[in-house]
């Protein structure tokens, strides 16, 4: 954490997950859920999972659950919530960007709703496929570059609210090069994720398999 944007970013999270409520509710990423269906269990790693509702829900399934997060207040909540459902998940406090699993550490790797800072993300994106195994799914669901209007019209919609922070294909392509994409789709749906997701987004979603 060496930037005011970083402590700033940090601070956020914490009182966003320091409440009461769970920010974005229990249940797990329509997306996510859907995806990870698909696929046998085996290892996976949550970066910026939160309050852990896809990485509870993933463990659920016979997965084995690496989550992380810049807050300590969601770790609380997550393994609250890991509790209730009588399952275990590995869950880290700490920035990605400090951290380092070893390449080819794990079988999925699902950034949802992961916004990085602008002059990171694409370096985070490159050093998380290189812990990705060759064979392995990346699930990806995140605010597209079309969603500002949206969420100046509507803040409950969530999402940050400077175009760098949001997504589009193309960066998506640059950052994740060498994989078979099985999903690579823009569009608008509706929200309804706890406190902070209500409304119609625009997102960008991306399913692809790291080849060797």
């Amino acid at each position: 954490m060496n930037n005011s944007f970083d402590k700033e970013y940090k601070k956020l999270w914490d009182d966003r997950y320091g409440k009461t409520e769970y920010a974005y509710g229990k249940k797990p990423n329509r997306f996510f859920q859907g995806e990870i269906q698909k696929l046998k269990p085996a290892t996976i790693l949550l970066p910026a999972d939160g309050e852990a509702r896809n990485g509870v829900y993933a463990a659920e399934l016979g997965w084995q659950v690496t989550s992380l997060d810049l807050s300590i207040e969601a770790k609380h909540k997550a393994l609250k919530l890991a509790s209730e459902r009588n399952v275990a998940i590995n869950y880290l406090v700490g920035d990605l960007e400090n951290l380092d699993f070893g390449t080819s550490s794990f079988d999925v790797i699902a950034l949802i709703y992961a916004h990085f800072s602008p002059a990171k993300k694409s370096i985070l994106h490159k050093k998380l496929s290189e812990w990705l195994k060759p064979g392995g799914t990346l699930i990806f669901e995140a605010f597209s570059k079309a969603h500002l209007p949206l969420v100046q019209a509507n803040p409950k919609v969530g999402g940050p609210k400077g175009k760098a922070m949001l997504f589009s294909k193309e960066e998506l392509l640059n950052d994740f090069k060498g994989y078979e994409i099985e999903t690579l789709v823009e569009t608008e749906i509706p929200l309804q994720e706890g406190v902070y997701h209500n409304g119609k987004g625009a997102v960008i979603r991306f399913v692809g398999k790291k080849q060797s």
